[in-house]
């Protein structure tokens, strides 16, 4: 099921089919968010739970037992459930089945819920830890946003801006896609960088960790226009677009977890930036998006 959410002259729409917000549009019927395109990718706005990015041989250890699951976890191939629902927002929600508990040994109830806002939309994540022991995870979103966002103009015409100036170095991935603890800089004093599709052809994924800025801005400098980014609380952010493809989106991905290290131990409460509940604890992190210029 759809689920449409109207404020001022925005719309937007979700869907319980991974709990995500699929699309958003302004007054004159502008897209924001990439609808998906089998060319380059399908994907528009997947939610990561209860792991983000992958795992070695796509397992984890729970204390000291295996468990597999794919890449970003299973909340994005799941059904959630419609748990409220206004003319601006919705809740959805999703609990332990015997699929999950196959892979992720917890009860649990992971609400998302969409807001649209003045400027744009907020979302966020609530996990709570339902069972009688501590439960580990993480969570993050994957927003691909269309870029570029008129006739016209290129992938190129646009920046991402930080709030806060400064250098920034990012994660760099070995032949298996893991993390190596090796670091590239990328963001210079100035705290832009000019997007180029070879960027992505190069490294796949830009992943930034403890950053000073809170905030980034995907925009075209000429116009103006383009979404504003907050997300306070996560320690980290990526950015990514399909390697070799040209596509036109870039997906800004606030992390609170991050995929495997080649020399991590493999357990779950070794995972950088897991969270980890005491039963009946739960944990609220929101990202929010504004469309540029300010409406």
């Amino acid at each position: 099921m759809e689920y449409t959410l109207k404020r001022g002259g925005l719309t937007a729409v979700v869907t319980d089919q991974g709990g995500e917000l699929i699309s958003l549009r302004d007054a004159a019927g502008l897209e924001y968010i990439w609808q998906g395109d089998p060319a380059s990718w399908t994907g528009r706005s997947p939610i990561l739970f209860p792991i983000v990015g992958s795992l070695l041989d796509e397992t984890i250890r729970i204390g000291g037992a295996p468990f597999h699951m794919k890449q970003h976890g299973f909340a994005r191939r799941s059904a959630f459930t419609l748990e409220e629902r206004g003319e601006d927002f919705a809740v959805l929600g999703l609990r332990e089945s015997e699929a999950t508990l196959a892979q992720y040994p917890f009860p649990f109830h992971f609400r998302v819920r969409h807001q649209l806002t003045d400027a744009g939309f907020s979302t966020s994540f609530q996990a709570e830890n339902t069972g009688t022991g501590p439960m580990p995870f993480c969570v993050g979103a994957h927003t691909a946003f269309r870029c570029p966002l008129l006739e016209g103009e290129r992938f190129e015409d646009y920046q991402l801006v930080f709030d806060c100036s400064g250098t920034a170095d990012t994660l760099l991935l070995d032949a298996h896609g893991h993390y190596t603890g090796a670091r590239e800089r990328w963001i210079e004093e100035s705290g832009a960088l000019r997007l180029q599709h070879r960027i992505f052809d190069l490294l796949d994924t830009l992943v930034f960790e403890n950053l000073r800025s809170t905030g980034v801005r995907l925009v075209h400098p000429g116009t103006g226009r383009g979404v504003y980014v907050k997300f306070a609380g996560f320690p980290m952010i990526a950015f990514w677009t399909k390697p070799e493809a040209n596509a036109p989106y870039l997906c800004i991905e606030p992390w609170h977890g991050c995929g495997a290290y080649a020399n991590e131990t493999g357990e779950f409460k070794d995972k950088p930036h897991v969270i980890t509940l005491a039963p009946g604890e739960g944990r609220t992190l929101t990202y929010s998006a504004e469309l540029l210029p300010a409406l």
